[in-house]
């Protein structure tokens, strides 16, 4: 019965260490996106992910879906930063030992020794992706820091729900 309560837990741990879906964060600093609106029509957006490539897409689909929702066709990125999060528990391997005595005139002794083996697969922390954007409306300018704002909707929605 052990070994499949053992299992049971390593397989429960493996997949609380997954990706999240797509979706707001519950808190800050957790997995998932979070907007502010600056002005009107600027916007800094953040999404924060195990995988800094899935932030940085997921954080443009959210400024695409901002733009849509005000009735703007296209963004621009007028700066953008990305902040690392070290997970606590990525230090690696760890051995403890621990012991007790009896109490009250009895005679026992108990001695323990645990290890500790990570099993993230090597996803240590987060990536947050940064976007600060303004939107507009009509022809979208001719800038490599400028997204229309549906094709990047059409283009990363799909992999952003896998």
């Amino acid at each position: 019965m052990k070994p499949y309560a053992i299992l049971l837990a390593a397989g429960l741990l493996a997949a609380c260490t997954s990706n999240a879906g797509y979706g707001p964060a519950s808190k800050s600093g957790a997995m998932g996106y979070s907007s502010q609106q600056i002005e009107t029509g600027r916007y800094q957006v953040s999404y924060t992910d195990s995988s800094p490539s899935k932030a940085r897409d997921r954080a443009l689909l959210r400024a695409a879906e901002l733009t849509l929702l005000e009735g703007s066709d296209w963004f621009e990125i007028t700066s953008s930063f990305a902040e690392r999060s070290e997970d606590s528990r990525s230090g690696g391997s760890s051995v403890s030992i621990g012991g007790s005595s009896g109490s009250r005139g009895h005679s026992s002794v108990g001695v323990g020794v645990g290890i500790g083996i990570p099993l993230g697969g090597g996803n240590s922390g987060s990536v947050t992706e940064v976007l600060e954007i303004i939107t507009g409306k009509g022809d979208k300018p001719d800038r490599p820091s400028v997204y229309d704002a549906r094709s990047v909707d059409i283009n990363l929605r799909g992999s952003a729900t896998e």
